[in-house]
């Protein structure tokens, strides 16, 4: 999922430019590539999330090695990253992936207001917090009422510096094509995400029973893949919709030559929080994308030209015409890639540890 990915890309590209260790439960396996100490101290149920021990497993940890900072992703351990912070002394810093409560919100959990005063007071007590987005970080600053100078935008990212090489670019249409049998001039509409997580399954049931249809009426020569697991089983892996022009790749091994051989990327997102990290994906491989303004959250409109088209929440007619009427001719230059990378992004949080 798309906060896994954030979470694992940041703090390897950190590993490499300042000691980190990672303190989580045993059933993470840290891939080689990581260059991090790893304390499997935290227990794989879900009591972990409230049992008062870890203080003492997790403060041994502390003690006995030397630390700088503790960073907690999202806010659910926030009461021990307080105590911790209170007792040996270390600054706390929250790494948030999306402002939880209003996801919850948004995907109808009647409990988010629980979670709201929860999550406001353990970021009004950390030192410092990161947020995803501006949007979340302005959010925050406003209804939980934090210092603007301990909040910062620490952004999801991606491994590559420029555009992709057109050659491997067209060998991944060209895989494509032959994959599913496609004629040479079908426009390609890639939509991915993983489908067990609501938001991802109500963005695909309007694309299949809403903009797929305008497209089938207005003629419009394509064929959407869908890739993602998770899908129900009574979605029946989409069986209905194969003489729609919709294929369901399922979980695929490698989604970069999804990216890279697709003409369009579809993003009718309109529910959860924080940014939508295949968006970022997407447009770092030189997709146009499509999406709806709740999904393009995040993502500067001045750094992505036209490449990035956003459609006002709920008009699929509209989102439909700009898949026929695509305007995407500019190029992603430096700049977008600049914000992106991971590596400057890594740089980006090392400098708020270091200096603030």
């Amino acid at each position: 999922m798309g906060g896994q990915k954030s979470v694992a890309f940041f703090y390897r590209y950190l590993a490499d430019l300042i000691p980190v260790s990672i303190i989580s439960t045993a059933n993470n396996v840290l891939p080689p590539a990581l260059n991090a100490r790893f304390f499997p101290a935290l227990g794989n149920s879900f009591f972990r999330y409230f049992n008062p021990f870890l203080i003492f497993k997790v403060g041994g940890i502390l003690k006995k090695h030397s630390f700088s900072h503790l960073i907690i992703v999202h806010p659910y351990l926030g009461w021990l990253g307080i105590l911790l912070q209170w007792i040996y002394k270390l600054p706390l810093v929250v790494h948030s992936q999306n402002i939880e409560s209003v996801r919850f919100k948004t995907t109808g959990k009647f409990w988010w207001r629980i979670l709201q005063v929860y999550e406001k007071c353990v970021h009004k007590k950390a030192a410092y917090n990161f947020f995803i987005t501006e949007e979340d970080k302005d959010y925050a600053i406003k209804h939980y009422e934090l210092d603007s100078q301990k909040c910062f935008t620490v952004t999801y990212g991606f491994e590559h510096k420029s555009l992709p090489d057109p050659k491997l670019v067209q060998q991944c249409r060209k895989k494509l094509i032959n994959t599913y049998k496609l004629p040479e001039n079908k426009k390609i509409l890639l939509f991915n995400g993983t489908l067990s997580y609501e938001p991802n399954l109500r963005a695909l049931d309007v694309l299949t029973g809403k903009i797929n249809k305008i497209l089938m009426q207005a003629k419009y020569n394509y064929t959407i893949i869908i890739c993602g697991k998770g899908l129900p089983e009574s979605y029946k892996n989409l069986e209905n919709f194969k003489d729609k022009n919709i294929i369901y790749a399922g979980f695929v091994d490698d989604i970069n030559t999804y990216f890279m051989g697709s003409d369009i990327f579809l993003n009718p997102v309109i529910e959860g929080g924080g940014i939508k990290t295949k968006l970022v994906e997407a447009l770092g491989y030189g997709l146009e994308c499509i999406s709806t303004e709740t999904g393009a959250i995040g993502i500067p409109i001045e750094i992505t030209g036209t490449r990035l088209i956003k459609i006002k929440d709920g008009d699929w007619d509209a989102f439909a015409r700009a898949i026929m009427q695509p305007t995407g001719t500019d190029q992603l230059n430096t700049v977008f890639f600049n914000h992106f990378y991971w590596g400057h992004i890594a740089e980006h949080a090392v400098d708020i540890l270091k200096y603030h």
